[in-house]
């Protein structure tokens, strides 16, 4: 009998990787989630040449689930609840294009999801702008630096992580809590 699960694989970007690793790895039907960097032309980036905007690059989370438990598009009905994606290049004070709303998609079904769920939420105006979210196709996933990753499991009490990252936390744990894994 073969016990191993199928994983598909999801690209997403939305501010800093921190808030969406947060929230994705407390999702039920989640296996793993790394925070990195996705969409740019410089091999190799690091923290400084994506943050300072040399590369190209989106942060992006990395996040392998299981399509048996959780469906691509009740992943991006939890990424759009949490993070704005109707500013070009910026959440919050986070301001540059490796902050941009994207959707690097791994299979042609989740380009074709993506491109529905965000005409619906523009149908329904669920926003009160347009979603600028870009659909683009996977490219290589650089993995972040190691201290990224886990960063809020391992800093909650830094500033940042209380006053951006918590409640993005916070926020997804109420809207969505029949999805919470347990004891996170």
């Amino acid at each position: 009998m073969n016990t191993q699960t199928k994983h598909e694989i999801a690209i997403l970007g939305g501010g800093c990787f921190w808030c969406l690793e947060a929230v994705f790895d407390r999702l039920e039907g989640v296996a793993t989630v790394e925070s990195g960097y996705c969409g740019g032309s410089t091999e190799r980036p690091s923290y400084r040449q994506v943050c300072n905007g040399d590369s190209g690059h989106a942060e992006v989370v990395r996040i392998a689930f299981d399509p048996a438990r959780i469906s691509f598009r009740e992943l991006l009905e939890v990424f759009f609840a949490i993070h704005d994606p109707t500013t070009r290049n910026r959440q919050g004070n986070d301001v540059g294009t490796q902050y941009r709303s994207a959707i690097f998609w791994t299979t042609p079904e989740q380009r074709d999801t993506a491109t529905e769920v965000i005409a619906a939420l523009n149908a329904a105006g669920e926003f009160s702008r347009p979603i600028v979210t870009e659909i683009s196709p996977a490219e290589k996933f650089w993995v972040a630096e190691d201290y990224h990753q886990e960063y809020y499991d391992h800093n909650a009490y830094q500033p940042y992580c209380q006053v951006v990252v918590g409640p993005k936390v916070d926020k997804f744990r109420q809207k969505f809590a029949q999805r919470v894994k347990p004891g996170r």
